[in-house]
């Protein structure tokens, strides 16, 4: 598995955008607060798409940006938390995928191709990446994959996560000899624990609700904020501790060298929280000298170093505060306190600095559970190919994290001349189009209907075409969705198909 990697990726993002600053003043929110925390704007998806049709967006991207001949591929794997399917999955995106390679005169994907989907909140795209890998370092050794991870994050209105929505799909391009970067899965570190109502979406919501061509399923996740911070520090330090002790390797050392670090972000603050324990971790676990430092951070946040060192050196029993019903327990209390004076001490903001790439965008992207890593990857390897940050042969460290809880810590390394591979990214273009919400479309998208003045474009792209109904005398397909592609324009009449897929959108706005 040596060279085995990552050789392109593509993003889509649905254009109807929120942006925060408005929201805080439809909500009272307090701006000032949310950008720092959060971010600045998240995307939603109109009621003609879904994660499917984000999903296959994406990998039609991917396919052209990379001129990618369709009949190489021998996997395709899906990520997500979002499937309104409990039988297929990442088949109906290759089927969808295929209808538009057809129109536009391109072959479809081959039909000798694996077609798993993957499941673990935000993890799933990582398992996906990995299982990729393995193929193509056995029997895939022939052929090429590709990996997309796609996902609709929303949230009840007036919950506290409500600001943290998000849409949208990244595909990647996986090969045996990886043009961009080679993942290292031999030294990756793992995590996975059972951990009862930390986020969770339960079938039982979706009971009472319709599926139609003219509003969407739902999707609000039942979460506990303060368990599931726990939950995730207490996953990602595992993970971290397995791969450290796999290799043997200085703890501190290896965090201060790093090239770059990319860690799962539905919101801005969460990786920051997430790097700054990581730290405190190596440090806890290494030698005199790494005390020594520890020691600096716990006396400026006025915390005992034995207390800060016993809580994140001990075993921990999360489940143990669901069975006494006492989820707000603080398991790192003492850790978080010296987290918030670490921005002080030159030494961690030269760590900090690790996650720069691609930053910025980030706060425009919003929430896309288990896109949201491959994401991250995107705009910071594009960031870093315009701003000439040297990566090459140098380690990069992606800390994956999956509500429930599990994560993945995997290096990875840049190899020479990727470069010419990111070139051919262009996440920034993801953002072109963006269409700004105001609060009453915002309600109605939020509430799975299209707002009758906002106009549905699906040129290039494709899109849900109707929704199977009961009572069909020829076949039963209650609640099955059909998709439609719109080859983008090349003069100035549309053709046929194109023309009837605009009607077809216009239609499905007149029914709102």
């Amino acid at each position: 598995m040596s060279s085995v990697g990552i050789s392109g990726l593509a993003a889509y993002l649905p254009p109807y955008r929120t942006n925060l600053e408005d929201w805080c003043e439809w909500t009272d929110g307090s701006w000032e607060k949310l950008k720092d925390v959060v971010g600045h704007s998240f995307r939603m998806r109109g009621h003609h798409q879904n994660v499917y049709t984000m999903a296959a967006n994406a990998v039609l991207k991917l396919i052209q940006q990379y001129n990618i001949d369709p009949r190489s591929i021998g996997y395709f794997g899906f990520g997500t938390e979002s499937s309104t399917d409990n039988s297929a999955g990442a088949v109906i995106i290759k089927g969808i995928v295929d209808q538009g390679l057809r129109k536009l005169g391109l072959p479809p994907l081959s039909r000798y191709c694996e077609v798993p989907e993957y499941k673990h909140a935000c993890l799933g795209g990582v398992y996906a990446m990995k299982g990729a890998a393995r193929f193509l370092a056995f029997d895939g050794a022939e052929s090429r994959a590709i990996v997309v991870s796609a996902d609709i994050a929303e949230y009840e209105r007036g919950s506290t996560g409500e600001p943290t929505q998000g849409a949208g799909a990244v595909a990647m391009l996986m090969e045996p000899q990886a043009k961009m970067l080679v993942l290292d899965l031999v030294k990756s570190g793992t995590s996975a624990d059972y951990r009862g109502p930390d986020f969770r979406k339960p079938f039982v919501r979706f009971s009472q609700q319709k599926a139609a061509t003219n509003s969407q399923l739902r999707d609000y996740p039942v979460f506990n904020g303060y368990y599931s911070t726990n939950c995730y520090i207490d996953a990602v330090l595992v993970a971290l501790s397995n791969m450290f002790n796999k290799r043997g390797l200085d703890r501190s050392a290896y965090m201060k060298n790093l090239a770059a670090v990319f860690l799962h972000r539905p919101y801005t603050r969460m990786p920051e929280t997430g790097l700054a324990m990581s730290y405190l971790f190596s440090l806890a676990m290494g030698k005199a000298e790494d005390h020594a430092e520890l020691k600096r951070y716990c006396e400026a946040a006025r915390v005992k170093f034995h207390d800060v060192l016993e809580e994140l050196g001990s075993r921990r029993d999360i489940y143990a505060c669901v069975e006494s019903g006492k989820l707000n327990t603080p398991l790192f209390s003492r850790s978080l306190r010296v987290t918030r004076v670490l921005k002080r001490f030159e030494t961690f903001r030269h760590i900090e600095e690790k996650m720069s790439l691609g930053w910025e965008l980030m706060k425009d992207v919003g929430n896309l559970y288990s896109a949201s890593l491959p994401a991250w990857l995107a705009a910071g390897l594009e960031d870093a190919c315009k701003r000439g940050v040297a990566l090459e042969g140098r380690e990069l460290l992606s800390l994956g994290y999956g509500s429930g809880d599990a994560a993945e810590a995997i290096p990875m390394r840049a190899v020479p001349g990727w470069q010419a591979q990111a070139r051919k990214i262009r996440f920034a273009d993801a953002f072109a189009g963006a269409v700004d919400l105001n609060e009453s479309q915002y309600i109605s998208l939020h509430g799975g209907r299209q707002p009758v003045d906002l106009p549905i474009h699906t040129e290039g792209e494709f899109f849900i075409s109707r929704v199977g109904k009961s009572g069909n005398p020829e076949f039963d397909e209650e609640g099955i969705e059909y998709y439609g592609f719109n080859p983008a324009q090349t003069d100035d009449e549309p053709d046929n198909d194109q023309q009837a897929g605009a009607e077809s959108s216009e239609q499905q706005s007149r029914n709102v």
